[in-house]
């Protein structure tokens, strides 16, 4: 059933009668083939009507995104998937039990009926159920006003192509100053729980016998699905589908930025390590060395050690933000201290290997 106008209950939320206005009339904006951006559990994403192919081709010019970098689509909750695909496999369903609404994308085949434009001219497609209240409602609104019911918002992060994603609606408008209210609302909701995308996981060619193969880490890790699936998903082969965020270099800040190991923070502070290779070498930069727990001791000439959580729930909460405030912050350089080589690592290991891959070579 679509939320009506007068409906006040966001999920289990309690929304202000003003907030839930705001939801209602970006519903119709996005009806209309216009942008939104709204928060999600994992980052804020920029909004389009799915099924529109002019309404999403304005993400692709807003975020200045290579048209063959497909978008993954938001549901409802109480969206039937099975309208956006040619079939929902049994593992799919018993996935999107476990982990729906959740920071979870399946690739899928993609329905004839649905435009190509949002899959980047793939036959596949990606869709994701997201657990934040604002987002729930919005997607629960937007298909109420579908004709079928069925509506869903192509959203990938609202920011621009290969920058570092959002988790707050400050950043969204700092990443789109020339776009005016008229051609972007922007929903408040918070920083986002999670702080980095959705882990993405190809089901599109089961009927191949191909099995379940992890092409983004995420929010939910390999051995979370491997509790549903009976074993770890497979690697991405050379003929696995295309996905957002999967380039080498991406989620990068605009400072230039590295990653080094515990074992050569250590070296540092002895200074037992080449001298061209530590933090205060060239003594006219300012330097941010991001560590984890505890500083290793006196910072350098030049140098500020940033603490940042040695939890990894935690550490990707506070990553995308951090980033910006590092680059607000005028250093010359940004050194990431490399986390743990563990499974509960995967997500944000995948994040800041590709922001360090934008500046090398």
């Amino acid at each position: 059933m679509p939320v009506s106008p007068g409906s006040r209950r966001c999920w289990g939320y309690r929304m202000s009668d003003p907030d839930h206005d705001r939801i209602v009339e970006a519903a119709h904006r996005l009806v209309q083939g216009r942008l939104v951006a709204f928060p999600t559990e994992t980052v804020y994403g920029l909004g389009a009507d799915a099924e529109n192919p002019m309404a999403v081709a304005r993400i692709y010019a807003a975020k200045q995104r290579p048209a063959n970098h497909p978008i993954i689509v938001h549901l409802a909750p109480d969206t039937d998937p099975a309208y956006w695909v040619t079939a929902v496999p049994p593992l799919a369903r018993k996935l999107m039990a476990a982990f729906w609404p959740g920071p979870l994308t399946l690739i899928l085949p993609r329905a004839a009926r649905i435009p190509d434009v949002v899959s980047g001219g793939q036959d596949s497609i990606g869709l994701r159920c997201p657990s934040h209240p604002v987002a729930q409602t919005l997607l629960h609104v937007f298909a109420g006003l579908k004709s079928h019911g069925c509506g869903g918002v192509a959203a990938p992060s609202a920011n621009q192509f290969g920058q570092v994603s959002p988790t707050r609606a400050e950043h969204v408008r700092r990443e789109f100053p020339d776009l005016d209210a008229q051609s972007l609302m922007i929903l408040e909701g918070g920083e986002s729980e999670v702080g980095i995308e959705s882990t993405i996981l190809d089901l599109s060619r089961l009927d191949q016998g191909v099995a379940p193969t992890l092409l983004r880490p995420g929010g939910i890790s390999s051995l979370q699905l491997a509790d549903v699936l009976g074993d770890l998903p497979a690697q991405p082969d050379a003929a696995a589908p295309r996905v957002s965020g999967s380039l080498k270099a991406h989620y990068a800040p605009r400072t230039p930025l590295s990653l080094v190991s515990a074992e050569t923070l250590r070296a540092w502070r002895h200074h037992s390590a080449p001298s061209s290779s530590r933090p205060e070498a060239d003594a006219s930069q300012r330097v941010a060395v991001v560590v984890l727990g505890a500083a290793p001791g006196p910072a350098p000439e030049g140098v500020d050690w940033v603490i940042a959580p040695d939890d990894p729930a935690a550490y990707a909460h506070r990553l995308y933000a951090l980033l910006r405030e590092l680059d607000a912050a005028g250093y010359d350089r940004i050194v990431l201290q490399r986390p743990p080589l563990e499974p509960a690592w995967q997500g944000v290991n995948d994040r800041i290997g590709r922001a360090a891959a934008a500046f090398e070579g």
